[in-house]
C-alpha cells in the first residue's frame, strides 16, 4: 500500500485556546493512537491534501521530530461551514496487528450484458477489509467481464487469502441491469 509522508511537530499544550491558536496558523491539531499512549502533534493543513481529497487509501507515515511513526487516518472532523480540516486521528500501525480499512473497488474488463445494452450499476465503491498492515492493498479488482443482463457480482468471488472482507456473502458489488433502451427494444420485437 502506498504511503503519504506527513511532518509535524509534537503539541505541548492541549486544550481550547492552544487548538485555537494552532487552527489560526494554518495548523491541524491530530492524535496519534495505538501505542503505550496518545502522541498529540500538528501538521499543516496541506500536509492532508493528498491523504484526504482522493479516492484512493494510503497509509501515512508521520514524522514527528527524529521518529517515524506508520499510522492510519482513523477520524476527520471538518468545519461545517468552510469544511476545513478540524482534527485528525490516526491509529497506529504495527506489523503484527490487523488493522480494518476500507479499500476502494476497482472494476476491469467490459460486461457481455453491457455490449448488448445492458445497464452497468457499481453498487459498492468501497469494502470493509481486515488485514495485516503488509497484506492491505491499494484496491480490489473486480472482473465483470462474464456479468450477462441481469447477473450480479457478489462480494464471495472477490475473496483473497491476504485479508478478510468484512460484508457479508450476499453483498453486490456490481450489476448488470437491463437499460430502458433495451426494454422498450425488446417489447417492440416481441409485439411485432
Amino acid at each position: 500500500m502506498k504511503s503519504i509522508t506527513i511532518n509535524g511537530s509534537q503539541r505541548e499544550s492541549v486544550g481550547k485556546v492552544a487548538t485555537k491558536a494552532l487552527r489560526n496558523a494554518g495548523k491541524v491539531p491530530c492524535v496519534l493512537y495505538g501505542g503505550d499512549k496518545p502522541v498529540h502533534f500538528s501538521a499543516e493543513e496541506l500536509a492532508f491534501k493528498n491523504l484526504v481529497y482522493t479516492p484512493n487509501v494510503y497509509t501515512a507515515t508521520i514524522v514527528l521530530g527524529g521518529t517515524k511513526y506508520n499510522a492510519v487516518l482513523q477520524d476527520i472532523q471538518f468545519h461545517p461551514v468552510t469544511d476545513k480540516i478540524l482534527h485528525v486521528d490516526f491509529y497506529q500501525l504495527f506489523e503484527d496487528k490487523e488493522v480494518t480499512m476500507e479499500i476502494p473497488v476497482r472494476l476491469v474488463g467490459t460486461s457481455k450484458g453491457v455490449m448488448v445494452g445492458g445497464a452497468l450499476r457499481h453498487n459498492v465503491r468501497k469494502l470493509k477489509v481486515k488485514a495485516l498492515p503488509a497484506n492491505l492493498p491499494d484496491f480490489i479488482e473486480a472482473d465483470i467481464t462474464e456479468l450477462e443482463i441481469g447477473n450480479k457480482l457478489y462480494v464471495t468471488a472477490l475473496k483473497n487469502d491476504n485479508y478478510n472482507i468484512l460484508h457479508p456473502d450476499n453483498t453486490v458489488v456490481a450489476q448488470v441491469r437491463m437499460s430502458r433502451n433495451a426494454a422498450k427494444a425488446a417489447t417492440e420485437e416481441t409485439e411485432s
